[in-house]
């Protein structure tokens, strides 16, 4: 048993994948806050967040928006340096959410786990996108429930969902059946590190599924 909490702790993507709990999710996230932007973002070489982004951005997407899985905000980042604003971000990780912010580009940062339900009223945003939380040991498809509820008549909703986790996890199912809440809904696939990724996971892809509440 011990032997197992210690490798949950250890912070790298092997064990991020392995997450099972929402506490197991605290753990490791507590001790890799520090040095996630570091050790993961930029020495593997991570995309995600920009692509993100990047698709917010382009196609029209405004402020105010909700980060889900802000992390420690590196997609709000680059989302700011895009001129969407203000920008709220939230997470199950305090710790992550303590870097965050550091990086002065949230209004609001709040811990909540959105399987649980987030402490925001129906349609509070003008948009929604998430990067790296729809994936491997994290949320499944039931949490796209909330990124809806919270999201306005017309708001754009942009987020990542991890190309393995979409066919084994039920998203293309979840995505039909709220047709009638959604529209105009796109996949596009992207490469979720760049080429100078090493390891089992350097070729990994996934999909930036966007939409707007009808």
């Amino acid at each position: 048993m011990i032997n197992t909490y210690m490798s949950l702790k250890t912070p790298n993507l092997e064990n991020a994948y392995s997450l099972r709990t929402p506490e197991d999710s605290v753990n490791l996230y507590a001790d890799w806050a520090a040095s996630y932007d570091q050790d993961f973002v930029r020495e593997q070489g991570y995309l995600l967040h920009i692509h993100v982004a990047c698709h917010f951005a382009q196609s029209g997407g405004t402020g105010p928006v909700l980060d889900v899985g802000a992390g420690t905000g590196v997609c709000g980042a680059a989302l700011s340096d895009l001129g969407p604003s203000p920008i709220d971000g939230t997470d199950i990780s305090a710790d992550m959410l303590r870097v965050a912010g550091r990086k002065d580009t949230y209004r609001d940062l709040f811990t909540a786990d959105i399987l649980k339900g987030l402490p925001v009223a129906d349609g509070t945003y003008a948009g929604v996108v998430s990067s790296g939380t729809f994936t491997s040991g994290h949320v499944g498809p039931e949490g796209l429930n909330e990124l809806i509820r919270v999201t306005r008549t017309g708001g754009l909703v942009a987020i990542s969902i991890n190309a393995k986790h979409y066919e084994s996890a039920g998203f293309a199912t979840k995505l039909e059946s709220s047709k009638a809440k959604i529209s105009d809904l796109s996949l596009t696939e992207v490469r979720i590190y760049d080429t100078t990724a090493t390891g089992e996971h350097k070729d990994d892809t996934a999909f930036i599924a966007q939409f707007r509440k009808t």
